[in-house]
């Protein structure tokens, strides 16, 4: 058997009530796969669901700590499981969109050094200057919204730009509301990830880049471009663009895996990481949609997807970016169990 048939090939999920992970082979075949559900396995955050939602009823937030922690006991089980590190080529996972992580600064140097006898979660404790992150489950921001839509000339001019008008959940509100109440935590904040780009940093052991596709899902990216826009960054914070680096396309080989992982599980110092991506755009990965297909997802929110190839200006739905071809892109439609939001 050859090396190449030998390797296999790490996803992670890290979804709103649990991290997953599954080994495939170069076959795709399902070799080992091991979860963590947040709120039995990790009691200590009190999350429900996998959230905490805040006594006004529309603040809903997660421990960045209780991820970090359940990865740490993720590839605990992945061990036990049987899984062979070393064998593994590369990795990449996903995440809920749209939720926002804060890293302190002077974090960066000590991403860089972990070190292989001691537990992430131990060594990330102080890392995060917003303790609690917003997530998509978020509708506090209304006021937020309505300044960004304002501030480009309207909802439509807004969608234009970025595939969408302003939605409470997504990041450039979001962070937006850090800003203006929270500025100490603002200011003491090295780096803006999404939660993809949060887990893809543990990975390489430096701040991985946001890609584009869960990128189109913050209200601040210009579709066209595929850069950040000026106009929506002025009205979201100031130097921010400083904080959320520069977005990269969604298949990007991002460096190789963190000395951590190589020196406490035995990884392959060969192995590579891919950038994860949001939820939404993996599952149009994982469904290999053809021109003209459409799928359906039902979970702890339903959504509807198609590929398309030129974006369309749409008020009640998203236009993102695709995962798989960096000129191309997808249309969303997104449902809450508790109501309908498009």
């Amino acid at each position: 058997m050859s090396k190449c048939d030998e390797s296999t090939y790490l996803g992670f999920d890290f979804s709103t009530q649990q991290l997953k992970a599954v080994e495939l082979n170069s076959d795709l075949q399902i070799l080992n796969n091991a979860a963590v559900q947040f709120d039995t396995d990790l009691p200590e955050f009190r999350t429900m669901s996998g959230v905490t939602i805040h006594k006004d009823g529309r603040t809903v937030t997660a421990p960045v700590l209780m991820w970090v922690k359940a990865l740490d006991l993720l590839l605990d089980r992945l061990k036990i499981a049987g899984v062979d590190f070393s064998r593994v080529a590369s990795l990449s996972g996903t995440a809920q969109q749209h939720g926002s992580v804060y890293w302190q600064k002077g974090v960066h140097q000590k991403l860089q050094s972990l070190q292989p006898n001691r537990f992430l979660h131990d060594q990330l404790r102080d890392a995060f200057s917003l303790a609690d992150s917003p997530i998509w489950q978020d509708s506090s921001t209304t006021e937020q919204c309505q300044q960004l839509e304002n501030a480009v000339g309207g909802p439509e001019k807004l969608a234009e730009i970025t595939g969408s008008r302003a939605y409470e959940r997504f990041t450039g509100s979001q962070i937006a509301k850090v800003y203006q109440t929270k500025k100490a935590v603002y200011n003491n904040t090295e780096r803006i990830s999404l939660i993809s780009s949060f887990a893809c940093s543990l990975f390489v052991g430096d701040y991985a880049p946001i890609d584009y596709a869960d990128a189109s899902g913050m209200n601040m990216m210009d579709l066209k471009t595929k850069e950040w826009s000026p106009q929506i960054l002025q009205a979201v914070a100031p130097d921010v663009e400083a904080k959320l680096g520069t977005p990269v396309p969604s298949y990007t080989n991002i460096g190789p895996v963190s000395k951590f992982y190589v020196e406490r599980f035995g990884f392959n110092p060969q192995c590579r990481v891919i950038a994860f991506t949001g939820d939404n755009p993996a599952s149009l990965i994982g469904m290999r949609l053809k021109t003209g297909d459409i799928a359906v997802s039902l979970g702890t929110s339903d959504t509807l997807f198609l590929s398309l190839r030129q974006p369309k200006l749409i008020l009640e739905g998203h236009i993102l970016s695709s995962p798989i071809d960096k000129d191309g892109y997808m249309a969303l439609l997104w449902y809450a169990l508790w109501t309908v939001i498009v």
